[in-house]
């Protein structure tokens, strides 16, 4: 199974090229560089909440990501991204956007998970949606390349399970008729209405709507501010700290725990948009301006992305390229602020041969152990802790593999 992405980023399907990822790297870059061209200025850029012996470290490392791999995940949008548009212009973004799927598997230029979102399936668009579905697929399948590994259809604005359900059942016809592997194609859903998250009998909508995916299933996406409008919460209140977010985050993690589903956290909406255009011409003060206002826009999008980490959420989506500085630098914080006790509670307790133990205050027993184990493979994965790092939590290279704690417990007892 692919690792689970830390972000999704999102772009219309009219601008999506084989190098998308490169590009919004190198945007990204350049943000960095110019509103935080040192570890002092990111550290004050993300509101003095690095410690000051990590703000080198983060900063380093986002450079690094931003060169290797700046995007984990990207979905391109025939929705909310792409506007409206006419027939024939959606049916040739979608044959031009496979096109480019294509071209970018054989350069390797696509980043490790990719997917689109359609329209809804209701009764207004869901023709629409089954068509740029088939488009895009039939498109990809004749260039004769392999879909990209757990290639995704986020499917939007759900309000029974029929419409998964029906998606489920197109994706089988076409991947028997256009010769795709079977079940080649996830689904993931987009928790953005009030009956996709409790049904009208007062259940808890979500596990239906995981079943109705036939076992396609892949990741659940939070989506807050179509939610929180659809209560009739004001505009401006339409965060991913609102109360009714905690809920649906809080009633997401226990209806799918142990389903192997993964969860994904909504966007901040607030981006990191300079006021003034034009670098080379703007005014001193336009440029403390500009600053003040990337700055602003990281601290929150910073402050957003550490809330879904500590309720364990450990994806969620960008909007912008300048995001990608603020996601990576709140990422890789959230790991190296926590390596130091991690890694003495897990090597103490696999010491022990997973006998529970008190490390410090923290009583630690089999579960905890996992949820360690995690933190060192999440950490690894995204970037931001060297193999060096994860070597003092005393596990070895290949009893990380294992992604068992239990595993590890048994083949030391052995």
């Amino acid at each position: 199974m692919q690792k689970q992405p830390v972000h999704t980023v999102v772009g219309g399907a009219h601008l999506f090229r084989r190098d998308t990822a490169a590009r919004l790297g190198r945007i990204a870059g350049r943000y960095l560089d110019r509103y935080a061209p040192d570890p002092a200025t990111l550290r004050e850029a993300l509101g003095n909440r690095l410690p000051p012996g990590t703000a080198e470290a983060v900063r380093r490392r986002v450079r690094a990501k931003l060169d290797r791999e700046p995007v984990e995940c990207f979905l391109i949008d025939f929705e909310d991204g792409f506007g409206v548009r006419s027939e024939a212009e959606e049916d040739e973004a979608a044959a031009t956007a496979a096109r480019e799927v294509a071209a970018g598997a054989a350069a390797d230029s696509l980043p490790p998970s990719l997917g689109i979102r359609i329209k809804s399936l209701d009764e207004i668009t869901g023709g629409r949606a089954l068509r740029t579905l088939e488009l895009f697929l039939a498109t990809f399948a004749r260039s004769g390349s392999d879909l990209p590994d757990g290639f995704t259809v986020l499917l939007p604005k759900i309000i029974a399970a029929w419409q998964v359900e029906r998606l489920s059942e197109a994706l089988s016809r076409l991947e028997t008729t256009l010769g795709l592997p079977e079940e080649g194609v996830a689904i993931d859903l987009m928790i953005e209405t009030p009956q996709s998250l409790v049904a009208p009998d007062g259940r808890i909508a979500v596990p239906e709507l995981v079943t109705a995916a036939g076992g396609r299933c892949r990741t659940v996406h939070l989506g807050a501010y179509d939610l929180t409008g659809a209560v009739a919460v004001a505009a401006e209140d339409q965060t991913l700290g609102h109360p009714l977010c905690d809920v649906a985050r809080q009633l997401l993690q226990l209806s799918l725990a142990g389903s192997g589903v993964q969860l994904s956290d909504g966007a901040t909406n607030v981006l990191p948009v300079e006021p003034h255009r034009g670098e080379t011409a703007l005014s001193p003060a336009e440029r403390v301006e500009n600053m003040a206002v990337v700055h602003r826009a990281w601290r929150l999008h910073y402050s957003d992305v550490r809330r879904s980490l500590s309720q364990g959420f450990h994806q969620s989506w960008d909007l912008h390229p300048a995001q990608l500085v603020s996601r990576f630098s709140a990422v890789f914080s959230f790991f190296l602020e926590g390596l130091d006790t991690a890694a003495t509670r897990l090597d103490r307790f696999v010491t022990a041969a997973g006998q529970a133990v008190l490390t410090g205050s923290v009583f630690d027993d089999e579960a905890s152990g996992q949820g360690l184990l995690n933190f060192f493979l999440r950490g690894l994965a995204s970037g931001a802790l060297t193999a060096e790092e994860a070597a003092r939590s005393g596990l070895t290279a290949a009893e990380l593999e294992t992604r068992s704690f239990r595993a590890i417990l048994e083949r030391r007892r052995g």
